[in-house]
Formats: C-alpha cells, structure tokens, sequence
C-alpha cells in the first residue's frame, strides 16, 4: 500500500488544537509527543510520519489515538500494519503517503524530518495552511525560495523551533523588526570547541557524537562539532527574518543558556534565555501565541554563575564561512552546500573520511558546481542530486 484514502474526520472543538508529525520517531517528534502526552486533552493527533522505525511509530500512534500513521519506508510497512491490526489508525507508507498526510486539514504541524527526504512533506503542510513548527533546516536552505513564496500564497505561518531561531522570533515579539540592526545566534561549540586541528583531524566518529550539552541525533550532533549547524542556522535566519548575511552575527557560548539575542538600533538588546532542552522552543510553538507549560528544567542562573561568549574561529571551523559565502551566492548554492555536507557527515559516521575532510568536501563539491538557478522544487531536487553525485565521488577517491 502506497496511497492512503483521507479517513472519516470528525469535528473538532474549538479548545481542542488538531496536530500533525512530520518525521515522529526523531529526537525532534519524539520531545513533541512527550509535550502531547503531557497535556491530555488539549490536541488531537491527526497524523505521524516516520522514516524507518516502524515499531516505535505504531507505538506512538497508539499512544496518542492518531487517525494516519505513515511510514516512508516501504519495507517497513508490514510492521507497521500488523502492529496496528485491531486500531482505527489508518496505516499507509511511501513519500506519495506521507505528502498527503502532511496536506492533512490540522491547526499546526511539526515538520521535523531531516534532510533533503523532508522538502516535499513539509511543502505540502505549507501549502495547506495553518501553522508550520519548522525544525527542518533543509527546508529554507534548500528551498528557501520555493518554500516562502508558497508560505506567501497559503498563509500559512512559520514558528521556528530551533532554539535559536525561535529565541530570536520571541525577541522580536514586540514587532520592532524595523527597528532591528542584528541579530546574534549563539552556538555551543561543540565536542572541539578548544581541540587543536591536530586533534580534529584525529578526530573519531565517537568524539564528534559526544556533544557537551544537547542529547541530539547524529547528523545534527556532527554538524555542531564541525559548526554546519551554525552556518545552516545563518542561512536559514536570513530567509527566516527577512536578513542579509551581514545582520546576522554568530557567537560561541559554551554554556547554551543564552540562545538568541535582537540588537536594535538605540543600543537595546534583547534576548532569550533557558535552560537547554528542546522542548522549550517545541512548547512555544506548539501553544503559540499562548504558553503552554512544561516539565523541561528551569533556568538557575546562580548555579550557572558565569556566561561566556567568544567569536568562532573561522579557520578551524570553516563551515561558518562556507555557509555564509552560499548565501552571498544565491541561487542554488545553499542547496549543493546542504546537500554535500549530508554525503560528508555520513562518509565520515562511516569512517570513509576525517573529520577535517568534511568541509574540504563541502567546499570542492561548492567550487564544482556553483550556484544555479533553482526556481521550483523539482530543480532544487536536481540540484541536490548533482550535489550528492560530486560528493560520493570526492568521498570515493579520499577511499581509494
């Protein structure tokens, strides 16, 4: 089965928030879903998108009395069929299935699946309406363009989770964006925040995972060790807010209490602080424009005692400027980087390449390819796949 009927919907009360999960099973999905549990009665589930993990998706479904669960891997759907035999869930798999579901009729979605296999689901939700939590980066790198003028033509709204961009989008809350000069995203440092690039370049797979603060996926927890997350978040906050690179401002502050700061025009600065836990930036969203509460930690900022902030080093960590030189570029190129930096981060979880050859990689496939127009999805799909082409093949001849 890889099409799905809509199901018999029944009314929604006007207290009752209708949701969907785009990409569930994830550190992203799985911190939403605890935020539901928590909160009976206050959202309706509608649909759960997944990759792979079939079992914990059915679960999931389970839990929450969702009406579609949707697997993208077809090879997992028996599994997910079999775990749902004797439930109304409707069970369904493959990316035409998952589409659908994100053009589901809900009050709010979390778009949360990662990479380049999310563009078409989280287009979809943005097409419908309505408000999209946006936890996929890809989707305004990659397809920056494409996905704010269909922002524009449905509607809908964009609330950021990352903790950065969504700090910046609270700070802003007092509709002064006329009046903004920049904006500062903060950034851990990672696991090599103070190694030298002989430490780096010994660097192991184990080492890169092991972040100081946030408990986060793989590719996600190698994009903060190299900055990519960093130099995405840049990207991502130019289209987000309406920005040039050069308002956007990038500081190391290893203690990620300070995730986001607004500087205005009068020397005002405003900023928001938490303790780091993703369910925070998930919460406001998912409430948004209310409060909703949750159990995550609160701030103590005497236990803290001390906050630091440092410029990042651009020759150890050259994704920041690689990101940025994307941006300068336009077009396509923020697409090819995304996309080569995801054969990069694999090849290296593979152990097929060093740590300091995944910017080296990122920066040759940039170098290759340009920056191409990319006027609708279907071009930036193929820009993404030339991009995935140059990288296996640099990622081959390191190998050799």
């Amino acid at each position: 089965m890889s099409a799905m009927t809509s199901p018999v919907r029944t009314a929604t009360t006007a207290s009752v928030k209708t949701v969907s999960i785009l990409g569930s099973t994830g550190s992203i999905g799985s911190s939403t879903i605890d935020l539901l549990l928590a909160a009976p009665g206050r959202f309706r589930v509608r649909a759960l998108v997944a990759g792979r993990r079939a079992g914990l998706l059915a679960e999931q479904a389970r839990a929450l009395g969702a009406e579609i669960a949707v697997i993208c891997d077809p090879a997992g759907y028996e599994e997910l069929r079999a775990a749902l035999a004797g439930t109304t869930i409707m069970a369904a798999c493959g990316q035409a299935a998952a589409e659908q579901a994100a053009a589901e009729p809900v009050d709010w979605t979390m778009a949360a699946i990662t990479g380049a296999a999310g563009l078409g689901a989280t287009l979809a939700a943005i097409r419908r309406g309505g408000a999209i939590a946006l936890a996929n980066k890809e989707a305004l790198v990659c397809a920056g363009d494409v996905m704010l003028r269909a922002v524009a033509a449905a509607g809908a709204t964009l609330l950021p989770v990352d903790s950065e961009h969504n700090a910046i989008f609270q700070a802003l809350a007092d509709g002064n964006r006329a009046q903004l000069e920049k904006i500062i995203l903060t950034a851990s440092g990672g696991p090599f925040r103070t190694a030298t690039r002989e430490q780096m370049r010994q660097a192991t797979p184990e080492a890169a995972l092991r972040h100081p603060v946030w408990s986060m996926g793989a590719k996600i927890s190698i994009d903060s060790a190299t900055l990519f997350n960093k130099g995405l978040e840049v990207i991502e906050a130019a289209r987000l807010f309406g920005l040039d690179e050069s308002e956007i401002e990038v500081l190391v502050h290893p203690q990620s209490v300070v995730h986001g700061l607004v500087c205005y025009r009068d020397g005002s600065v405003l900023a928001q602080l938490g303790a780091p836990d993703m369910r925070i930036p998930i919460a406001h969203t998912l409430a948004w424009p209310e409060r909703l509460h949750t159990a995550a930690p609160r701030l103590d900022l005497a236990s803290v005692g001390r906050l630091e902030f440092a410029a990042p080093d651009l020759d150890l960590f050259p994704a920041l400027g690689l990101a940025r030189q994307a941006l300068r570029a336009g077009g396509a190129a923020s697409t090819i980087l995304s996309a080569a930096n995801e054969v990069a981060v694999g090849a290296f979880l593979e152990r097929k390449i060093g740590f300091l050859d995944i910017s080296s990689l990122v920066s040759f496939v940039m170098d290759t390819l340009g920056s191409p127009l990319a006027d609708d999805l279907p071009a930036v799909l193929g820009h993404d796949a030339a991009a995935r082409r140059v990288a296996d093949d640099y990622v081959g001849r390191l190998a050799a």
